[in-house]
């Protein structure tokens, strides 16, 4: 145990290690002391410390905030793959290679065997690899499965050809590494992997070796059954000769492939069995971008069409009453109308439709409105036809009215709405997703029908309906500060016509532009990062010149055209590489108003980590210029976890932004939005989750909410003798004074405090508590598991006894 002051930051700031409120955070101390005065400020507390990055467009925003209820409006995506009889494709291009299965290097595409349930038994087959060195192999016990990166259930057993490494890890819609052991191999060679599972334990075997290469036993909360599969991470692989074996019985597999409908991936078709249809997809005369889908009713009776159910096939929510309204552009030669439905899931149900007729040979935008008349979480629209005649589709658009979307833009209102419910005053919109090179901002305005699709970093077939304009509207909107990455490869003059279409009067080119899109008014804008996690690939001299060069490209068009915006550098931070920092310091210093660091928060005490990060950033800046102006913005508080443990991790985080107050802007914790089981880029974070019908918050939103809501502008000397992380804050007037305290121990800390500078202070205290099971996540079923609790105690006098709950974070409120 160990005993410090808070302000020790400002007595050592030269040090390299320095101390700060934790103590030895071992959870053994029951007891604890914490002194504060309130007559003594050590620093100012950022106004603007409560914020949320978004940083996938594809699933926070598509599906999520922007209203668009349709996935692949645009029918980029091909047509699927092959299927394989007995095995469920879930991404992916398999195909049947010489009796085996070979795939493509992808982000954890998946071939699921459906039969037989696997409880104790075996998997082998041989292996190649082509390019690509991440990892491919075999996933046992398999449930819960989804397209996306980590979303299912079930154990990895694969090999990294780059690594040499043979591993083993657990996937429970995240990913844990357990166990990884060397191995060598020659990648252009055959490798015989097998795994055997046996209750509990995993053995796993190379090259028919009766020993196993890798065992390990998996004593907490082991998966007992499920179905297997294959799996890739960004590896080209073949497997063949694909054995399983269980309870005596040995399964060959053969690998039989069948052509799948030519129908743009994300929709479903729809077919009468009496009706003669066929599709395919339009390359050469789409209406936007590069296909369309085209349906081709030669003939038979009944429907022919397509269906849509949202992202990921999750379908869409409808109520009774509730009016839709939308557009699609259709072409074509067809004898009888077009119908757009609203429909249940099987299509025995139609909840809404509506007639489309006098369908011509070119391009026209159909705009439509639907009144359903029914309830249903599973909905999808459908488009067909009824007799014969050939229809192409595109742009297809389905969104709420009136109070469904929020402040009349096209958002969903009950996500928007609960992101303002959450306390935040500061949104950034950036990420790897502005890495991508298509990613521009003349691409997101203008109509949204004829905006291009482009490769996005996330996923290939983006679309460019939500865009940078539609973010700084939303933050407008909402009251929050926007701060949005540009990719730092554009070109100066677009950047200047950015800025002249976001700020400038209706007088210029681009001001004009911008009012006849319909937001006359500039907005208001504060800052602008240029790019994000430049140079995180290596620490290479030559790329972080080259990426100084760019900061000062852009800049210069930046200021020059609108001299109050503070631009942000996006240079990944490495401490330890002084050169190359001083490299990139020197560059914008005088320039940037702030640099990003990215932190991580899943552990509970990160905010220590984050203390001792933000301390060495601020003493090297120093170093290089004492009168320097340069400050940091945390605009990514990452991690992999959504629940009771991550809201401590925050907490601790949000404690260590109070004693930067004078250097740190604000923290965003990414991800700021969730789909339910849509998370596919490994990053199983969200503070807010949605489903179509249903939004709630996960437990570091209520951390958020309940320190945005108890926020004081000035902190105040505070000292911890025990296991506790304390900040103290106050008002300018001297009237309020808040303690911010997290207890990451599993025991109770009784706790004196010493209360000077702050006499005569009101009975009632209020407290705000939100604590319980590390583990704990909220859930559709029991969305507020984990919520702040609040009440009142009775503390009398200068020096007070409070026990803090284990794993909690507490805030006191006293009042004069």
């Amino acid at each position: 145990m160990i005993k410090i002051n808070s302000n020790s930051q400002i007595i050592l700031r030269g040090a390299a290690i320095f101390a700060i409120t934790f103590s030895s955070l071992t959870g053994l101390a029951q007891t604890a002391r914490v002194v504060v005065d309130a007559a003594k400020v050590i620093n100012k507390i950022p106004a603007k410390m409560y914020g949320s990055c978004i940083e996938d467009v594809n699933h926070e925003i598509y599906g999520g905030l922007y209203d668009q209820r349709l996935y692949g409006e645009s029918f980029e995506e091909p047509a699927p793959p092959v299927r394989i009889k007995g095995w469920k494709t879930l991404q992916g291009d398999w195909n049947v290679v010489n009796g085996g299965i070979a795939v493509k290097s992808g982000p954890g595409y998946k071939l699921i065997k459906e039969n037989p349930i696997l409880k104790d038994g075996s998997i082998e087959a041989d292996l190649k690899f082509g390019r690509g060195g991440e990892n491919a192999g075999f996933i046992v016990r398999v449930a819960n499965e989804q397209s996306g990166l980590d979303d299912f259930d079930g154990y990895e057993i694969s090999v990294a050809p780059g690594r040499q490494m043979l591993v083993l890890g657990k996937h429970v819609h995240n990913f844990k590494l357990l166990k990884e052991t060397k191995i060598a191999f020659d990648r252009t060679n055959w490798l015989h992997l097998k795994a055997m599972v046996t209750g509990s334990r995993i053995s796993i075997y190379l090259n028919n070796n009766n020993t196993p290469a890798l065992e390990f036993i998996d004593d907490e909360n082991p998966l007992l059954t499920g179905k297997i599969g294959l799996r890739t991470f960004q590896a080209d692989v073949i497997f063949k000769d694909v054995v399983i074996k269980q309870n005596g019985f040995t399964i060959n597999n053969e690998f039989i492939g069948k052509e799948a409908l030519q129908i743009s991936s994300v929709w479903d078709g729809i077919t009468s069995p009496s009706a003669d249809v066929k599709f395919s997809l339009d390359t050469t005369g789409a209406y936007n971008s590069k296909q369309a889908q085209v349906v081709n009713y030669l003939k038979g009776t009944g429907k022919a069409g397509i269906a849509n159910n949202g992202l990921n096939h999750w379908g869409i929510a409808v109520k009774q009453g509730q009016k839709f309204q939308g557009y699609v552009f259709l072409k074509g030669d067809v004898i009888g109308p077009v119908t757009l439905a609203l429909q249940n899931a099987a299509g025995t149900k139609t909840y809404a439709a509506k007639q489309i007729t006098g369908i011509s040979a070119g391009w026209k935008k159909y705009p439509f409105t639907l009144i359903v008349n029914s309830t249903d979480t599973k909905a999808r629209l459908a488009i067909y036809i009824d007799k014969k005649g050939k229809l192409e589709i595109d742009q297809a658009v389905l969104m709420g009215t009136g109070n469904a979307q929020f402040k009349g833009l096209p958002l969903r209102a009950d996500i928007a709405t609960k992101m303002k419910e959450e306390g935040l005053n500061f949104v950034r919109y950036g990420g790897t997703m502005v890495n991508a090179p298509d990613y521009k901002w003349k691409n997101m305005v203008g109509p949204r029908d004829k905006r291009p699709i482009y490769e996005g970093h996330w996923y290939p077939y983006t679309s460019n309906g939500f865009g940078i304009e539609e973010f700084v509207a939303y933050c407008e909107a909402a009251g929050f500060d926007p701060a949005f990455a540009i990719n730092v490869e554009e070109r100066p003059e677009d950047i200047a016509d950015m800025l002249e279409y976001l700020t400038g009067s209706v007088t210029t080119p681009w001001g004009k532009k911008r009012a006849e899109y319909g937001h006359p008014k500039p907005y208001q804008l504060k800052y602008i990062e240029l790019g994000n996690e430049e140079v995180i690939w290596g620490d290479l001299a030559n790329d972080y010149r080259h990426y100084a060069e760019r900061f000062n490209l852009l800049y210069n068009v930046i200021h020059a055209k609108n001299p109050g915006i503070k631009v942000i550098c996006a240079a990944w931070w490495r401490p330890k590489s002084e050169a190359n920092m001083e490299l990139v310091f020197r560059a914008v210093n005088g320039k940037a108003a702030y640099w990003d660091l990215h932190t991580e928060a899943d552990e509970a005490n990160s905010g220590k980590i984050v203390d001792n990060n933000l301390q060495i950033m601020h003493d090297l800046f120093l170093k290089w210029d004492p009168a320097t102006s340069l400050k940091c913005t945390i605009f990514e508080e990452n991690g992999g976890l959504h629940n009771m443990q991550r809201a401590l991790g925050h907490a601790t985080t949000l404690n260590a932004v109070r004693r930067h107050g004078d250097f740190v802007l604000t923290s965003c914790a990414a991800n700021g939005l969730q789909g339910l089981g849509q998370n596919d880029n490994g990053w199983d974070q969200g503070q807010i989750f949605f489903t179509p019908s249903q939004v709630w918050g996960m437990p570091p939103f209520y951390a958020t909410q309940m320190a945005a809501k108890n926020h004081e502008p000035l902190r105040v000397f505070n000292s911890v003798d025990g296991d506790l992380d304390v900040t103290a804050t106050r008002d300018e007037k001297g009237h309020q004074l808040v303690l911010h305290v997290v207890n990451i121990s599993a025991t109770a800390i009784k706790t004196t405090i010493d209360i000077r500078g702050f006499e005569s202070y009101k009975n009632g205290v209020k407290v705000y508590i939100l604590s319980g099971n590390p583990k704990a996540e909220n859930t559709p079923q029991n969305p507020e598991m984990i919520t702040t609790k609040e009440k009142t105690v009775q503390l009398v006098g200068n020096t007070v006894t409070y026990s803090f709950s284990p794993n909690s974070y507490t805030i006191l409120r006293f009042e004069k």
